[in-house]
């Protein structure tokens, strides 16, 4: 029998569905999408933890294909426990992607996500992320942020403001990100704000789609 590698996350099983219900209304409803060009590439998670989100979402949305990934370590074993676990056809291998790397290994996407990312990352990596958002996604396609953030420099809520201190502690680098400045990044890059949805514990789910070129 194979040892068990799946890890587990509690904060997964709380905000999985309500991520869910954003994505149902900014995902492909079909796999053969309006997305023509590449309307069979997956649905791209970048850090994907544990990898219980992924599952969940794969069995959500069964007409689309699921690619977790993770930078490394241990995690990418934990993800692969739960993809054996769920047997799940529509769920790729995990694959390792530091988004800092260029080119990335995954070329196409119809939609990427990446929760709980930008906040534990520094700056130059959420950069990172939105170039390579841009380069692989469609036009239409959406990228899909999820986490906490400060609205014009101010957090809001105390909560953030206790989380904020703690991601500090543990790398100055890190930290609740600016809305405002990632939207901003984010519009260099053609991929432009189109929804806000707020979430528990503070967060809010950012729904950016990428826009063609003028």
């Amino acid at each position: 029998m194979q040892d068990d590698t799946r890890r587990y996350a509690p904060s997964a099983a709380r905000n999985r569905d309500a991520i869910a219900a954003v994505l149902r209304d900014c995902l492909p409803v079909q796999a053969a999408s309006t997305l023509a060009a590449d309307r069979h590439a997956p649905v791209l998670e970048i850090g994907s933890g544990t990898g219980e989100h992924v599952i969940h979402f794969a069995a959500c949305f069964p007409h689309l294909t699921w690619q977790p990934t993770e930078a490394g370590g241990d995690m990418l074993a934990s993800i692969e426990g739960w993809r054996r676990h769920a047997g799940l056809t529509n769920v790729l291998a995990p694959c390792a992607l530091d988004v800092n790397d260029s080119p990335w290994p995954i070329q196409k996407a119809c939609a990427v996500i990446a929760i709980n990312v930008i906040h534990y990352s520094p700056a130059h990596t959420t950069e990172a992320l939105l170039d390579g958002a841009a380069r692989i996604l469609p036009v239409g396609g959406v990228l899909v942020l999820y986490g906490p953030y400060r609205r014009h420099g101010e957090h809001t809520a105390p909560s953030n403001v206790q989380f904020d201190a703690w991601l500090k502690a543990r790398d100055p680098s890190f930290g609740v990100p600016d809305l405002e400045t990632v939207r901003a990044l984010a519009q260099t890059r053609g991929l432009h704000l189109t929804r806000e949805v707020p979430m528990p514990a503070n967060n809010l789910s950012v729904v950016l789609t990428r826009v063609a070129p003028e």
